[in-house]
């Protein structure tokens, strides 16, 4: 062989393939990341999103635990001013109740909701 032609079996010094670095710990952890954040792209989408009716049942469900309470203190409130009248009305202090109770209950609701959303992400991270 002449010295001008390259020898196919030795590797060439300036190869910018052979001078990268090795991979160190933030390369190991992007790709853990990337890996990690794709694993759950694909349970996302075997799983399916939620449909509109998942949405209007949960509007539902929260509208539903705000307007029973409130309907029913009214209704006991109402009931309490006919065969019990007094100097005070019951009906709208009894309607405020029922309301503040109702919204405790879907607040509530939602913050379980939320809270077990959060705990599958973490899951689904780890």
């Amino acid at each position: 062989m002449t010295e001008d032609a390259p020898n196919p079996a030795d590797p060439n010094p300036a190869d910018p393939k052979l001078d990268s670095p090795k991979p160190d710990r933030a390369d190991a952890a992007f790709s853990g990341a990337v890996s990690r954040k794709a694993a759950r792209k694909i349970k996302a989408r075997r799983g399916g999103a939620p449909g509109v009716w998942f949405g209007l049942g949960v509007m539902g469900l929260v509208g539903w635990s705000v307007a029973v309470p409130a309907l029913l203190g009214a209704a006991l409130g109402g009931w309490i001013d006919r065969n019990h009248p007094g100097a005070h009305p019951w009906t709208l202090a009894l309607l405020m109740a029922g309301l503040t109770i109702g919204c405790f209950i879907a607040w509530h609701w939602v913050a379980r909701q939320d809270r077990d959303m959060h705990d599958r992400t973490e899951e689904d991270d780890a």
